[in-house]
């Protein structure tokens, strides 16, 4: 009796799911949707604050780049490391949107107290609690994007959501640079007064996000009694995955935080407005390439788009380790989008392709904690390397392992799978 009340509430699971993944809203799955606005929101949001924020350190602080790399490394750790433990819960609970509204909701909550920093270890905490909401809420909000996509058109859906995130950055970046040309157009270095406007101008938009997810995002249970097969561990996953994890460490230990590409950019004399429109062109290349980049992964192999993406990544840290001029800076950046349209989605639509759909919480932890746990080494290493050898050093060391995940890539194409 319990079995066949067991089967008939799987298959109305299942039916239940079916009918989430044929709703769509011009074409993209509803949840990829409605979180493409959400990324749209807080990116807005985090553009503003973030990005100016090791300008803020070094200019209004006179913070060391060191430490810069200190907070960063903490801040990437630590978001990246609870990804891990949020998706696990995620998959053994089998629901998802509460954890994704509460780490969006500590994400807003945190982000105004920026402007009330007047040391760098007051800007570590409310690096540290913005990242915690980050890592709560990542993992859940990729499988539940997964888990509401149907298989073909998951690089469509991640692609959308990656081209919304720097969608919403163009526009914060242009209000910043409207902001900063009304007030001090030709200003060299960030003030406190300029990045206190930026930080009030970026509260509301996350809070609209977080109603938008409270209000239209759909939660789904696997229609499946297979938590029981859910566990922190790479035990039960495919081979391939296990090797496309290594890969992902090893490329991510040489990619810093973009908060060196902003120093490198002012040290080769860029204003603060120039940057912000080197921003704003920067995410433009990413917003147009990110979605037509998750469309041609739905229809060749996903590796080899992150392969071109990640030399394309070696080539522009490269450039950066070896430019002289101004002009030479804004292109490397401008093209860098390329990178991030090329891979980002892609990346995460790849682990939806290698794992089991009750284990894709789980998966997208480990995947996100492979890249959290060497994003500390990665910055404080760049830290160091700038302040001990030179600016161009970091770039250089990110390159050489760039070239090295590209070719271990490679095994995961050609790896046959374990199942």
């Amino acid at each position: 009796m319990n079995g066949r009340m067991k089967n008939k509430e799987m298959k109305r699971m299942n039916n239940k799911n079916s009918k989430i993944q044929e709703k769509k809203v011009f074409g993209i799955p509803w949840n990829a949707f409605i979180f493409g606005f959400v990324s749209f929101l807080n990116d807005f949001s985090s553009e503003l604050t973030i990005r100016a924020l090791p300008l803020f350190l070094k200019n209004v602080l006179n913070t060391k780049t060191s430490i810069i790399g200190l907070i960063e490394g903490v801040a990437d750790s630590t978001a990246t490391i609870l990804k891990i433990f949020s998706g696990y819960l995620s998959d053994k609970l089998n629901q998802r949107k509460w954890l994704v509204t509460l780490g969006y909701g500590l994400s807003a909550i945190s982000k105004p107290l920026l402007y009330f920093a007047n040391n760098w270890v007051f800007v570590l905490i409310i690096r540290f609690l913005d990242r915690v909401g980050k890592g709560i809420r990542t993992s859940p909000r990729d499988a539940l994007i997964a888990n509401t996509t149907k298989k073909e058109e998951l690089g469509k859906a991640f692609g959308f959501n990656r081209a919304m995130d720097p969608a919403g950055a163009i526009l914060a970046l242009l209000v910043g640079s409207a902001v900063i040309y009304f007030s001090s157009k030709n200003a060299i270095k960030l003030t406190d007064h300029l990045f206190k406007i930026l930080v009030l101008i970026s509260i509301f938009p996350v809070f609209i996000a977080l109603f938008l997810i409270v209000a239209f995002t759909v939660d789904v249970k696997n229609g499946s009694s297979s938590t029981n097969k859910v566990n922190l561990s790479l035990k039960g996953f495919d081979k391939r995955f296990k090797l496309y994890l290594l890969t992902i460490a090893i490329f991510t230990l040489g990619n810093s935080s973009d908060a060196f590409l902003i120093l490198q950019a002012q040290n080769r004399g860029l204003s603060i407005l120039e940057i912000f429109l080197m921003l704003a062109a920067f995410n433009f290349i990413t917003t147009i390439s990110a979605y037509p980049a998750g469309l041609l992964s739905d229809r060749i192999k996903r590796q080899h788009l992150i392969i071109a993406g990640w030399i394309v990544y070696a080539l522009i840290y490269l450039g950066f380790g070896l430019a002289t001029e101004t002009y030479q800076i804004v292109i490397l950046y401008i093209l860098y989008g390329l990178y991030y349209g090329l891979t980002e989605g892609v990346e995460k639509a790849l682990v939806a392709d290698l794992v089991e759909p009750e284990k894709r919480g789980t998966a997208y932890g480990l995947y996100n904690g492979a890249v959290g746990i060497f994003a500390f080494p990665a910055s404080l290493i760049a830290g160091f390397l700038w302040q001990y050898i030179s600016p161009s050093a970091p770039f250089i060391f990110g390159a050489v392992l760039a070239i090295l995940a590209s070719i271990m890539l490679l095994k995961v194409v050609n790896m046959k799978s374990d199942n």
